[in-house]
């Protein structure tokens, strides 16, 4: 009997180009970014079927923003399209996200009393300490940025005042 090759167990290549890669799986990014659209989703399921079933528009979009976030990652986007800066639209999504659950879970928690409402304002809470933690962990990406075109800028600068032809008193 002929013993099966190793490699033959793997999924083709064709199909292993669906699958997403392990390193923003394991990232840090990866994992808040997974983090945020399940908890998204679950927040959205209990809005459904809660009273305060007015606040589901809130996780539904953060969880389709969180979601495009993850495969744009995942597939590289934020590499092939550089006209957007991915931190700052990343940072924006999260501090918004992070203060809308925290103001409709207090709603939710204060103003309902049927259970679902109660557990979408929990999870919401929660939610709202991971957005935290994801707009932390990128404003941190975002001050580096900073400095680093803060320390090419005036180099820059004189250069274009000694072109400069203008009189200027």
């Amino acid at each position: 009997m002929e013993e099966p090759d190793p490699d033959s167990a793997a999924p083709p290549p064709g199909l292993r180009s669906l699958l997403l890669p392990r390193e923003l799986l394991c990232s840090r990014k990866g994992q808040l970014l997974l983090a945020e659209s399940v908890l998204s989703f679950i927040i959205f399921i209990c809005y459904i079927v809660s009273l305060a079933a007015s606040f589901m528009t809130a996780p539904l979009l953060e969880f389709l923003l969180a979601l495009f976030l993850f495969f744009a990652y995942a597939f590289k986007f934020n590499e092939k399209f550089k006209g957007l800066y991915w931190p700052l639209t990343d940072f924006l999504r999260c501090v918004t996200a992070a203060v809308i659950y925290f103001a409709i879970s207090i709603a939710a928690v204060s103003k309902y009393n049927d259970g679902a409402s109660k557990a979408a304002g929990v999870f919401g809470f929660i939610a709202t300490i991971v957005y935290a933690i994801d707009f932390y962990i990128t404003f941190n990406d975002l001050v580096t940025f900073l400095k680093q075109g803060s320390s090419d800028s005036p180099e820059g600068r004189k250069s274009e005042d000694e072109d400069s032809d203008s009189d200027s008193d």
